[in-house]
Parts: C-alpha cells; structure tokens; sequence
C-alpha cells in the first residue's frame, strides 16, 4: 500500500465507507473477485473515477483481473482504521441514543458502546445492551478513569458545547454530534456533525426537481 496519509478530498473520503459496504456484500455472497467497470456501477461512478480514488492509496487492482473483494474489503477497512476497536460513550440516552445503542452493527464493525450518561433522573439506573446509564454528573471522573475514543452526542443543543468542551479535555478522540447544533471551534478533539433533517430535505429537493434532474451522481 502506498502512503494515504496525504491530503485526501473530502469527496473521497465520504466515498471509502461505500466501497467497503459494497465489498462486505460482495464477499457476504461469496464472490471473489470483480472489476473496475462493476464496482464502479455498483457505486453509481465512473470506472475511471473509482481508479482515481483508489490510487490515491495504493494500487489495488491487477489489469485484466479487476479486484480481489477480500483484499481490497480488508485494505479499505484499515484506511477507514476499522482495524482496531474503537471505544463509544453515549451522552443522552433518548430515542435517539438508544436507538444507536441498539444498531448491532457498529460492533461488527468495531465500534463498542462502554458507558450512557443521561441527567433525566428518570432512565439513570436503566440498562440499555447491558449498559447501565449513569448520570451526567459522573461523566468526568467517567473520562478521567477510562480511555475513551469516541463520545456520542444526541442531547439538546443549548447543552452540547458545554459537555463537548468537558470531553475535549479528557483526551477523547472524537466527538460524533448528533445534537442540532453544528459543533465549530472545539480544541483537541476531532468532530463529526450529523443532522438527518440535511438528508431529508435533500430528499425533499429531489423530489421536487425529479421532473428536471432524471438521476443524482455523487
């Protein structure tokens, strides 16, 4: 493999994790081996668009052959640091917190939920998974005592800078925010801002232009 540590467009980067989707349903179904041409339109993409994002961490594919699924599935999994386990806490054990808690297949890919803090007296003390949830107020001598790799935010806004602020300077990895508000400025922490709201209403804007944009490429 060559050396992705570059810098890698963002467009890119957002197209690794559906490779690798792609990939695992391809090995899940026992094919070996694919080309460029079909993966590409599994992706909805140029071949020659793929191949550029590839190259941009090593070479892959063999001319005439295509693509190892079980290599490349395995190659890209160690780009997107699926190789290791990641460590998650959740903070805000609501409808939507616990229906992350709940998606099983963050752990087959690596990613492990430890802790749930919450500060409604009311679910502090229920188990979500075999995870007690505990209260907010425990959760920085939580940080101080563990190694912690990914906090999840799905808490109101007017609260999340304040407890983004407090993980940052607990050596936290990341911050996965799925709070309303676009979290901008936190030191020492890398921070990824989810709003499923964007989705829909692009969803929506599809939906009123489908008369004048027959097909979406990404």
């Amino acid at each position: 493999m060559g050396d992705y540590k570059k810098k890698i467009s963002l467009a890119v980067i957002k197209r690794l994790p559906r490779y690798h989707r792609y990939l695992g349903e391809l090995l899940y179904n026992g094919i070996a081996r694919i080309s460029s041409k079909e993966l590409s339109e599994k992706m909805n993409i140029t071949p020659s668009q793929m191949r550029q994002d590839l190259n941009n961490f090593g070479c892959f594919g063999q001319q005439g052959y295509g693509y190892n699924v079980e290599y490349l599935y395995h190659e890209i999994g160690k780009i997107l640091n699926l190789d290791v386990q990641h460590s998650l806490i959740l903070i805000g054990v609501g409808n939507i917190g616990q229906a992350l808690m709940n998606y099983i297949s963050f752990e087959k890919r690596g990613f492990k939920f430890i802790a749930a803090f919450d500060a409604n007296p009311k679910i502090v003390g229920m188990t979500v998974r075999g995870i007690k949830i505990s209260d907010i107020d425990c959760l920085e001598q939580f940080l101080k005592q563990n190694d912690v790799d990914i906090a999840v935010l799905a808490l109101p806004e007017e609260k999340s800078y304040e407890i983004a602020n407090t993980i940052a300077k607990h050596n936290v990895k990341g911050i996965w925010n799925f709070s309303s508000a676009d979290l901008v400025g936190i030191k020492n922490v890398m921070v990824e801002n989810v709003h499923l709201t964007d989705s829909l209403m692009i969803l929506s804007y599809k939906i009123g232009n489908q008369s004048t944009n027959k097909e979406f490429h990404y």
